[in-house]
């Protein structure tokens, strides 16, 4: 793996819903650092981006409510354990669990997998709440997909919250989460 500077060179063979990623931050001036990769899909996979990219790529849940009326994209240190109790007592949502990947895929345009912070230039009717752990908005960078799981991006945090979500009309909820038992 190798890091390169923005968007890759060559397009072809990539999803569009990761070009159109690459289109919206260069049309915003964010600067972003980008690995190619292989499908992560063990811890071993992911410390090995991790460490290309130098920062820790967050764990992003994809949640509802029961009813499935209320959508949340939970971003949070890939270490801390996710305690569902934790976390409904704050956003005052009881019996949060995982959406469906069908409605990853409606509201995000993402699949199971490459769930990310990108996902939310897709969600045009701000249908999804944004929960970021505050130990994520402390970093001075963040890793994410690029609504694929095969790319990993480094990109100032301070892009993401004053540049990147007030383009794509998302407010973000801190909430903290110690992720002990």
């Amino acid at each position: 793996m190798r890091l390169f500077d923005g968007r890759p060179e060559d397009i072809s063979g990539r999803l569009p819903r990761e070009i159109r990623t690459y289109d919206f931050l260069d049309g915003l001036g964010i600067e972003y650092k980008r690995t190619d990769h292989e499908r992560a899909d063990n811890m071993e996979a992911c410390n090995e981006i991790d460490a290309v990219l130098g920062v820790i790529i967050c764990k992003n849940l994809f949640l509802c409510n029961r009813q499935k009326t209320k959508f949340y994209l939970l971003m949070m240190p890939g270490q801390k354990k996710f305690k569902t109790r934790e976390l409904s007592a704050q956003i005052n949502s009881a019996r949060l669990s995982f959406a469906d990947p069908e409605d990853m895929l409606k509201y995000l345009d993402i699949e199971p997998g490459a769930v990310s912070i990108m996902g939310l230039m897709n969600d045009k009717d701000h249908t999804v709440q944004l929960l970021i752990d505050e130990d994520v908005l402390e970093g001075e960078y963040l890793g994410c997909h690029p609504c694929v799981c095969t790319s990993s991006l480094k990109i100032r945090t301070a892009d993401i919250v004053e540049r990147f979500l007030p383009a794509t009309g998302h407010d973000p909820v801190s909430v903290h989460l110690t992720g002990e038992d």
